[in-house]
């Protein structure tokens, strides 16, 4: 089946909203067997929109359409589809119905204007929206079956998952399958090499690279059919890249590390300066982190390091606030402070000012601190204020993740 999907929205086209939806798609229709033929994005005009749709309908079986179905003036889909096929809009009293029972869920109720939102091509069929208030429909054009859905992603992956996926499903077509394993620490040259000759020649798995800076996705897939194989290219890939692996599937840092500290029994506490509390938020992100984190100082100012933190005024003047030792002096600060088990600590050199010869931007130490002591590593980041922020708020993390990965191993 040749499947195309066409994305509207000017926010798309005019670069102030990245188009999750159309990835989203097409990961799911992969898994379903299917891959995507074509993909194309347009505007809120009219017009435009008519053209895609007949364009992409000419060498499609079936296209999926996200976006444009909302309640205000530049939210011309169903018009244009309306138009593309050649019929009237119609209010559609199913729709009026949903809009009516989704109003009831609302203190204020709804606006008139989503009123607008019932109005759908005549003839066609009405796609369910369980979480919002735009139906879909699914309209035929030539030999294409067109879905609309909403751009909303919680709302179009509801639908897709429950409606659109089900009507693509081919019987007898051979699902297929992907491993993802997930890398921090190593550049995508060198995992590269690392990997050369991994694969037999002739393997029906195909390896891809996807990075998703700071991380490095490895994705290997196959069809359901070579899942052996597969899953054998698969633990060769982690043996040789076990240094680096953090994760695979849809598990995240932030998840994999819960997990650890959930198992340890170890509390932690932080103290960052540079990341501007970045690290506690990740891992408070995470349910249960009440369980294990206990605290996390921002201490920006130098005289909040003293203050909060009691690292030495004199430290700080001798050595810079970036530096090993005022690193060290934060994260013991920090887990003292907290009664802790462990604590983790950064400062440094975000940018794009702050820099000198000796410490340029992208200097930043990381400390991390237990009973036994305190360890410091110092890094020199490449990047613009966004990207060192990011890449060290991942680095100790990960840090942090390999220290609980130690400690089991010795238990």
């Amino acid at each position: 089946m040749k499947i195309s999907t066409l994305s509207i929205g000017d926010e798309l086209i005019c670069g102030e909203v990245v188009d999750t939806n159309a990835s989203h798609i097409a990961g799911k229709l992969y898994d379903l067997g299917a891959r995507v033929r074509r993909h194309l994005t347009v505007g809120d005009r009219e017009d435009a929109i008519v053209l895609a749709l007949e364009e992409l309908s000419i060498d499609s079986d079936a296209v999926i359409v996200t976006g444009g179905l909302g309640p205000t003036p530049d939210d011309l889909t169903a018009a244009a589809a309306a138009q593309a096929a050649g019929r009237e809009l119609e209010l559609s009293q199913e729709a009026l119905a949903h809009l009516a029972s989704f109003a009831e869920r609302l203190p204020g109720g709804l606006h008139p204007a989503n009123r607008r939102q019932a109005l759908v091509p005549a003839g066609s069929e009405l796609i369910p929206n369980p979480v919002g208030t735009a139906c879909g429909f699914i309209l035929k054009l030539g030999s294409a079956r067109l879905f609309f859905l909403p751009g909303v992603p919680s709302e179009m992956e509801r639908m897709l998952e429950e409606t659109v996926l089900p009507a693509l499903a081919a019987p007898g077509r051979e699902a297929r399958l992907r491993v993802v394993l997930k890398l921090f620490g190593v550049s995508e040259a060198a995992v590269a090499a690392t990997l050369e000759g991994c694969l037999p020649e002739g393997s029906p798995v195909e390896l891809a690279y996807c990075v998703k800076f700071p991380e490095i996705h490895l994705i290997l897939r196959s069809l359901a059919r070579h899942e052996q194989s597969l899953q054998a290219a698969a633990a060769a890939v982690r043996e040789r890249l076990a240094e680096f692996v953090f994760a695979e599937g849809e598990q995240t840092m932030d998840r994999a590390l819960a997990a650890l500290l959930k198992g340890s029994g170890l509390t932690l506490a932080l103290a960052e300066s540079c990341t501007g509390g970045m690290i506690a938020a990740r891992i408070t992100a995470e349910p249960g982190s009440s369980g294990y984190f206990l605290e996390g100082n921002v201490t920006y100012s130098n005289e909040a390091k003293t203050r909060m933190l009691q690292v030495p005024a004199e430290l700080i003047a001798s050595r810079g606030a970036v530096s090993a030792e005022v690193a060290s002096a934060m994260a013991s600060g920090a887990r003292r402070a907290a009664g802790s088990d462990l604590a983790l600590s950064v400062t440094g050199i975000a940018g794009p000012d702050g820099g000198t010869p000796e410490k340029p931007v992208g200097t930043v130490f990381v400390a991390l601190a237990d009973a036994d002591g305190c360890r410091v590593n110092g890094y020199h980041f490449l990047g613009d204020r966004a990207a060192v922020r990011s890449i060290t708020c991942f680095t100790a993390l990960d840090w942090l993740r390999k220290h609980l990965l130690t400690l089991g191993a010795k238990d």
